[in-house]
């Protein structure tokens, strides 16, 4: 399975099982695995380490605390519908362990921006004087 262009992963390293699905669906749900239900190890996986890592450290409540991911996968009432939407979730879940977000730069308020703040509060100070009692 190609995860991005440099990361593939092999299908052996990824379980997938055929159940029943849950909800509404008539007869069909009761007689019908067209859900599924896939397991990927973290630990086991032949993904780069920086990714296992960031795997591991995800607050996601599909990774339980043995490194497994587990998708259940039951939108569809066709198996192999199921089987991709749980192929494209765990794509999914490994390519944004993947996004390090872009490192912020500080910056400063330029000297213009700082002088039309002070002339502001000047303005409003000002203004605020201006309603008290007249005094002689």
């Amino acid at each position: 399975m190609q995860i991005t262009r440099d990361i593939d992963l092999p299908e052996s390293e990824i379980e997938l099982h055929a159940i029943r699905a849950q909800g509404a669906g008539g007869q069909n749900v009761n007689k019908v695995s067209s859900a599924i239900h896939l397991r990927f190890d973290i630990n086991a996986s032949s993904l780069p380490e920086e990714y296992k890592e960031k795997l591991r450290t995800l607050a996601d409540r599909r990774i339980s605390s043995e490194a497994v991911i587990i998708i259940k996968a039951q939108r569809f009432r066709s198996q192999e519908k199921n089987r991709e939407d749980a192929l494209d979730r765990l794509r999914a879940l490994i390519i944004s362990a993947g996004y390090s977000p872009k490192k912020r730069m500080p910056t400063k308020p330029t000297r213009s921006s700082k002088k039309k703040r002070l002339e502001g509060k000047a303005r409003r100070g000002e203004l605020k004087t201006l309603r008290g009692k007249i005094g002689e």
